[in-house]
């Protein structure tokens, strides 16, 4: 007959082996990030030198572009053996919970097999500016979403603390490099219309949004880092060129040359942020590998521990199990006190329960700590969502269903997250059966 006081040992042991797997598994793809995060930075500049080597015809960034192209590559090629390393390795069986990064990974990839194809096409100038600068930011948003899964699938809150705020500031830093393509844009034709400026107002508003969530996950040394680059001269002088270029009338004619400095400006401003990005990459790494070890310690510990009560010398005290905890729930109406035997001073950590018990104190208090930081994650769930319900019901495109949820927000005097799901519901109750198809949600500004 088996020992059941082993058998509780041995699923002791297993619950902490499981979390050092998990850990392992974390560790990997916050290597994974690190790795987006510079392949990321890599495109973004290649889609920013692109950008102007098309608008001048080929007079400008040619020898630039063959440089960053190769520096693209050799960022690519890291990418994809790490991935190998980490996700096809015979025998290797990974985590169901992963479908959805893996899925990001896979057309993420795809978009890398073509990436080439348009290299081919900019250099035989068969696509405009806008058009390759439109093919980069989607091959950017699928490896943006390579984070975010990864940020989503983390069970470390310190971790995903990290990774929430990695991914807002990483998808802030996208936004500016739009914002760089635009103004651009609007330069080398010599005006900025209304709808340019519209979508120069809205980048920059989903820059403060991002930073915003970004500064509420970030440590204090980030921050401080931050506000260091909020406050450079390229900054002050970009906001500058900023407030002129909002101040044009619609179609008021401005110097083309001045896309030279504007570009300068806003590339100075996101290779900072990128410093920035390379540091919290950094630190992700640092901070996933040490909870690897610190489990590590606590089997070790584990161990010695249960290798202790069971020697000879050992003289243990009447064991406190789950029968007779007073803080475990009983009999519904009792006081929890009721009934229970003399512990005869017995302190924790001396019986195989309170090791159990530590471990379930441990879990409980990481989960509750994981609920509040995967909030901001939950949210931009609810947001992307919701864009899709209103893009589908009013034919808006993604930008408009964005600035629909914004105004709402405003009107309501709710969050944007607030909104989203009253949305959600909406087109909920509009799917289901017997509900009145012809029916919209009501756009913003509605009563």
């Amino acid at each position: 007959m088996p020992n059941h006081s082993e058998d509780a040992e041995k699923f002791l042991l297993a619950a902490k082996r499981s979390e050092i797997q998990a850990l392992e598994r974390l560790a990997g793809s916050c290597e994974l990030v690190t790795t987006v995060s510079d392949l990321v930075h890599q495109l973004q500049r290649e889609r920013g030198i692109s950008n102007i080597y098309l608008v001048s015809s080929g007079m400008r960034f040619s020898s630039l572009r063959a440089e960053q192209t190769q520096a693209c590559g050799q960022s690519a090629d890291i990418f994809r053996q790490l991935l190998h390393d980490h996700y096809l390795q015979e025998g290797r069986r990974n985590n169901p919970r992963d479908m959805r990064l893996l899925n990001s990974i896979a057309y993420s990839l795809h978009g890398l097999d073509e990436l080439e194809a348009l290299r081919r096409q900019v250099d035989a100038f068969a696509v405009s500016a806008l058009e390759s600068t439109d093919a980069f930011c989607r091959l950017i948003a699928g490896l943006l979403s390579v984070v975010f899964e990864a940020a989503d699938v983390a069970d470390d809150p310190e971790v995903t603390r990290l990774l929430v705020a990695l991914f807002n500031f990483m998808q802030a830093k996208e936004f500016s490099g739009q914002e760089r393509a635009w103004g651009a844009i609007g330069f080398a034709g010599s005006h900025f219309d209304e709808k340019l400026h519209e979508r120069l107002d809205h980048l920059q508003a989903c820059q403060r949004r991002s930073l915003e969530i970004f500064l509420e996950f970030a440590g204090d040394n980030e921050q401080a880092r931050w506000q260091a680059i909020e406050d450079s001269d390229e900054t002050r002088d970009l906001n500058r060129l900023r407030r002129i270029i909002a101040g044009l009338k619609n179609g008021e004619p401005i110097a083309a040359d001045i896309s030279e400095v504007w570009y300068e400006l806003a590339t100075a401003r996101i290779d900072s942020m990128h410093g920035l990005e390379d540091a919290m990459a950094a630190r992700l790494l640092r901070v996933s590998r040490k909870r690897v070890a610190d489990a590590q310690s606590e089997l070790g510990h584990h161990y010695a521990q249960l290798q202790q009560m069971k020697s000879a010398d050992w003289n243990r005290p009447p064991a406190l199990t789950i029968l007779f905890d007073p803080e475990v729930p009983g009999l519904y109406g009792r006081p929890p006190t009721a009934g229970v035997p003399p512990l005869h001073g017995q302190k924790l950590a001396h019986s195989l329960y309170d090791l159990i018990r530590s471990q379930v104190a441990h879990i409980h208090r990481v989960s509750e700590e994981l609920e509040e930081t995967r909030r901001a994650l939950t949210e931009r769930k609810l947001v992307e969502r919701a864009k899709g319900v209103l893009m589908r019901s009013l034919r808006l495109n993604e930008d408009d269903a964005y600035r629909t949820m914004q105004q709402r927000a405003m009107e309501m005097n709710l969050k944007l997250a607030d909104v989203a799901a009253k949305i959600i519901e909406i087109g909920n109750r509009r799917d289901a059966p017997g509900f009145d198809n012809n029916s919209r949600p009501a756009p913003a500004g509605a009563g």
